[in-house]
């Protein structure tokens, strides 16, 4: 069925008022920022878009000022901002985790190592001391005297 200049002038000026819409992210629940979007909104079929088809053009023209937009910064789909930040998010997460990772390891290591050294310690206190109890030339100093200071005694 053809249309009517008239139609036809009346499609494109529901098309464009649409494309302001969108672009300026009044973006329908459960839509894009895309052709499919678009053509719902205009209610015009979204084959028109395609081809030879008589708002081809207006696809173009859609897609370059969707493109200087996005070149521009300006994202005017929120989903495609929030998966943006949320990408943006998830790298910086990324790179935090990971250094997480790389700090515990270094603590595992020095809590292992600090750990070895005790023991080390341990062990040589324990040997001197079995040493020292087998020897009969060490004279054991008397243990410490406490002194009260004051009226207490």
């Amino acid at each position: 069925m053809r249309i009517t200049a008239a139609q036809r002038t009346e499609n494109e000026n529901r098309i464009r008022a649409a494309m302001d819409r969108l672009l300026r992210g009044e973006i329908p629940p459960g839509g894009k920022c895309d052709i499919k979007t678009l053509a719902h909104e205009a209610a015009v079929d979204r084959t028109a878009f395609y081809g030879t088809r008589p708002y081809a053009h207006l696809r173009t023209e859609f897609e370059h000022r969707l493109q200087s937009l996005q070149e521009a910064g300006q994202i005017p789909d929120p989903r495609e901002a929030q998966i943006e930040r949320l990408i943006a998010e998830l790298a910086t997460l990324k790179e935090r985790l990971t250094r997480a990772e790389s700090v515990n390891g270094e603590l595992s290591d020095f809590r292992a190592q600090a750990l070895a050294r005790l023991a080390a310690q341990h062990e040589e206190i324990l040997h001197l001391r079995r040493s020292a109890a087998a020897t009969t030339g060490v004279t054991r100093l008397p243990a410490a005297r406490t002194t009260t200071i004051g009226t207490c005694g």
